[in-house]
């Protein structure tokens, strides 16, 4: 039984078809997907605290702070715990195999007279708890599966050293030097593994524009600093610094990046990838020693601005925006072919909970494209079950918070 059978009657009138968006929004919303391609910035895009589905089981933690592989085998989970009344969350928010491990918020902070960073904080999930603790130690969090345990980079970056992160006493169990300044951190599937990209200035930095009116912005270089990538071994903090080039020509060989491009795990674990700023969509994929290497055939047409990638199961990608036949819609992908062959509910897909649903950025009933939830959208249904409350309205503002999901 998959995530949306398990609910449909329980959120029958929550899920209910909501009101269409109004006119244009598919544009607006098609605009803003090429403003964040282009400029660095495209990593982003029912009233009620009843918790759907109680119990939901968290992994046994480990004192030693070193296996942060999943518990139980990766056993597929189908407990829904809904906060559609709290924004951010304040309790553990869940859906299938996925939870809701920390989010953050971003803030800039002047750095000098020309120089602004854009600094997160963390809310971390307290396994003993449920609830989400502010943690303002650290600049990057990533959540191993099993959420257990995190990896954390301290507030300066680019950071020397990497932490392990005991989600349940929030002590740091071990700390890995690295000889590269590191910006960001992903885990492998099963956790074993992490890889962290690697820049020569903190990835968050903000420089000074002007317009021709005279009033003056912050935004993100149109280079980037980053210089390569360490694949390091969790148990050992083992690990070698790959070199890649980064131009800052968007005609480039190595195609144009924004200053945030962080590597990641392919589905199988045998490679990395990044994507690219120019180029549409593209990524490039590299081995584990650094040499450039070709896209897994389930991965040749990753979206790589969507998070939610590869189902589990591999038979369907997370694609882009669609707004087709709705006003805020995703592609779902042929994995083989890159052929839009499903068009379903959400505007921006996050992270598979299940072989056939995912948890989306939607928007309500007004069509505010910045006035979003998360909600819980399955492949081949209409219906939508909130999972959270709304986010603010207002585009990057200090407050509007990010999730960092991982599986259970």
């Amino acid at each position: 039984m998959n995530v949306d059978e398990l609910v449909r009657e329980a959120l029958r009138e929550q899920a209910a078809e909501q009101a269409a968006p109004g006119p244009g929004l598919a544009d607006r919303v098609l605009a803003v997907r090429r403003r964040r391609r282009v400029r660095g910035l495209a990593a982003a895009a029912a009233a009620t605290a009843a918790v759907i589905a109680v119990a939901v089981g968290l992994p046994a933690l480990d004192s030693g702070g070193e296996d942060v592989r999943p518990s139980g085998g990766g056993v597929e989970r189908t407990e829904v715990v809904s906060r559609a009344g709290q924004s951010p969350p304040r309790d553990l928010l869940a859906a299938g195999d996925v939870a809701m491990a920390a989010y953050y918020t971003t803030e800039k902070v002047r750095r000098g007279a020309d120089r602004k960073i854009a600094e997160r904080t963390y809310w971390l999930l307290d396994p003993g708890t449920g609830k989400y603790r502010k943690d303002d130690r650290w600049s990057f969090v990533a959540v191993a599966p099993g959420m257990k345990t995190a990896a954390v980079l301290e507030r300066a970056l680019p950071a020397g050293r990497i932490g392990l992160l005991d989600l349940a006493s929030g002590e740091v169990e071990r700390w890995i030097p690295v000889d590269h300044g590191v910006g960001g951190l992903a885990f492998s599937s099963d956790g074993r593994r992490l890889v962290a990209t690697t820049y020569g200035e903190d990835p968050g930095l903000l420089v000074r524009t002007g317009d021709s009116d005279g009033s003056v912005r912050w935004d993100l270089p149109y280079t980037s600093s980053r210089n390569g990538f360490q694949v390091i071994d969790v148990a050992s903090g083992a690990g070698t610094w790959s070199e890649v080039e980064t131009s800052g020509d968007p005609g480039g060989p190595t195609g144009f990046v924004n200053a945030r491009q962080d590597f990641a795990f392919s589905a199988d674990d045998r490679l990395v990838w990044a994507g690219r700023a120019s180029a549409g969509a593209s990524l490039d994929f590299f081995d584990l020693d650094g040499d450039g290497a070709a896209p897994p055939g389930r991965e040749a047409h990753r979206v790589w601005y969507v998070e939610a990638g590869l189902s589990p199961d591999g038979r369907r990608l997370a694609g882009g925006f669609a707004g087709s036949t709705r006003k805020t819609s995703s592609w779902i992908l042929d994995p083989g072919t890159g052929e839009e062959v499903a068009e379903i509910r959400g505007q921006q897909l996050l992270a598979w909970a299940d072989n056939d649903s995912l948890v989306a950025w939607d928007v309500g009933a007004d069509g505010g494209e910045f006035h979003q939830r998360l909600v819980l959208v399955t492949v081949g249904s209409g219906k939508v079950v909130p999972l959270s409350g709304f986010r603010s309205p207002e585009d990057d503002t200090k407050g509007r918070w990010e999730p960092v999901f991982a599986r259970r």
